[in-house]
């Protein structure tokens, strides 16, 4: 989705792990951002009209052979650019200057000399804290730059060319560990790209809903509703564009949380108004997944009958001509990525597992231009209500990737009273917010244990909660004691089919979030 031109930052990606923060951090100062591959040609970036470009740091080595460069073309389109570590270094290496690999790395946290006064340290104090991650260095300057920073072993950790507005800095201001690093890359946007701070949500809103009814004219459109985050925000804007032209379908799996398919059907067709079609298939799903306990079985099980239902369902709707997607901009980034194999392709199946080739509709993705953060924030502007925009992650196979071993309808009711009683208790300790994800399952295992003076013999349920930035790594959450102890006591007295509680301690490496 274009937004508007005169205020927009080009992020060029070189593979770093953090450009996707750069842009977030852009945006949060109230820019418009947009992330490219460092290899894309000049006529690409022209043709969006930025008013500046960063390039963001890499993996690779600048002094290597076939390393990640730029078009040369990009330092003479008149730009203001900031190159950051890697772009930092390639922004030397072809402009003249030169990079080394010194006997000393610097990884960490560092404490930066200004050394000369930039508009590019406008309210940033001396000493100010960054992080660095670099082997290499810059060992020369590029023809028309000064070092304006430095640290006790960097001599040159930033640069700047005030004639052609080129800046450079070796540490990373996007992460949190640099402390005046918004201050920096806001100093950047808003001073030296001269950019105004057009970018919000409202006008997101206002400009999502001229586009969908452009795009979709009179047709109808069919919206896969799951009760997360992405396709419940999706549903609600492109319901406020086209009212009863949307047609959304909630297949209820047998594998929803507690109270799920109750609460997405008042939330959507009573509080909204949404046509909202729902499949109640719990039977045929039990039956389908009966004495199966392979992992990868289950998964292919659910997946498969979950597409024939909703497709079922679909075709009651009438003729549809468009499938809308929650899909979002880190998907676009990782399909367009100069770096990405054949997995990163955009996941059109994220909201429906993958339906048939022959349905011939065209997808409609409202929320393809923002990040996970951004559709939260926009989920408030549409006045959802805060414990779904807030909500953590569930995964596609629902309670059927938790309720390890064989699934059956009494093991999936004993999970969802557990899943229950443990998200209270960390919600009543304010602790919701801080988590990633937080999650029950059950074992295939029994345990002895004495409850009301008599011998039980019961299943064992473990709990997970998780800290994580993007669920590729993940640590065990050090959750207070106290509230352990509060959702054990009352797993234990409430459920009947549970004796025994543990807390899962194991990190993302080695282990997964979900335990199949």
């Amino acid at each position: 989705m274009q937004r508007e031109k005169s205020d927009l930052i080009v992020v060029l990606d070189f593979g770093a792990q953090y450009s996707q923060l750069i842009a977030r951090r852009v945006r949060e100062i109230g820019v418009y951002s947009q992330i490219l591959p460092f290899n894309c040609s000049v006529e690409e970036i022209t043709e969006l009209n930025p008013k500046g470009i960063i390039f963001s740091g890499g993996p690779a080595s600048v002094s290597k052979e076939g390393s990640p460069r730029v078009d040369n073309k990009i330092f003479d389109l008149g730009l203001p650019i900031l190159g950051i570590c890697y772009g930092l270094q390639v922004m030397m290496k072809q402009n003249g200057g030169e990079v080394s690999c010194p006997l000393k790395k610097e990884y960490g946290l560092a404490n930066i000399d200004i050394i000369k006064e930039s508009v590019l340290f406008k309210k940033i104090s001396n000493k100010s804290q960054v992080w660095m991650s670099h082997g290499d260095s810059v060992s020369a300057l590029a023809p028309g730059f000064e070092i304006i920073s430095s640290t006790d072993n960097c001599p040159i950790t930033a640069v700047e060319n005030l004639d052609k507005k080129f800046y450079g800095v070796q540490f990373h201001p996007e992460v949190v560990h640099s402390v005046e690093g918004t201050q920096l890359l806001e100093n950047f946007v808003i001073e030296v790209c001269e950019c105004d701070k057009t970018w919000s949500m409202t006008s997101f809103v206002d400009q999502a809903i001229e586009e969908i009814r452009e795009k979709v004219g009179d047709k109808q459109v069919l919206c896969g509703l799951s009760g997360g985050v992405d396709s419940s925000v999706a549903a609600v804007l492109i319901h406020k564009a086209i009212g009863d032209q949307l047609v959304c379908v909630f297949v209820n799996n047998g594998l929803l949380r507690k109270d799920e398919a109750e609460n997405v059907q008042k939330i959507f067709r009573d509080n909204y108004s949404i046509r909202l079609q729902y499949a109640d298939a719990e039977n045929d799903f039990l039956e389908a997944l009966k004495g199966v306990s392979e992992p990868e079985a289950k998964r292919k099980i659910i997946g498969k009958l979950f597409v024939d239902t909703f497709y079922s369902e679909a075709r009651k709707a009438g003729e549809i001509s468009f499938l809308a997607q929650g899909t979002l901009y880190p998907d676009v980034v990782e399909s367009q990525s100069a770096f990405g194999g054949p997995s990163s392709t955009i996941k059109s199946h994220h909201n429906v597992g993958g339906l048939p080739e022959d349905l011939k509709w065209d997808l409609l993705e409202p929320l393809r231009s923002l990040f996970k953060d951004e559709v939260r924030e926009l989920g408030r502007e549409l006045g959802l209500p805060e414990n779904m925009v807030n909500r953590h992650p569930f995964p596609g196979p629902g309670l059927g990737v938790r309720c390890v071993g064989e699934i059956t309808k009494e093991r999936l009711d004993t999970l969802r009273d557990v899943d229950a009683i443990f998200i209270e208790e960390i919600t009543k300790a304010n602790l919701y917010g801080e988590i990633w994800q937080a999650l029950a399952c059950l074992l295939p295992v029994k345990s002895v244990g004495v409850q009301g003076d008599e011998r039980t013999y019961r299943e064992v349920c473990s709990l997970r909660a998780v800290t994580s930035e993007d669920a590729m790594t993940a640590d065990w959450y050090r959750m207070p004691p106290e509230v352990l102890q509060n959702a054990a006591s009352r797993i234990c007295n409430e459920v009947a089919g549970v004796n025994r509680v543990l807390y899962d301690i194991t990190s993302k490496p080695p282990g997964t979030i979900e335990w199949e």
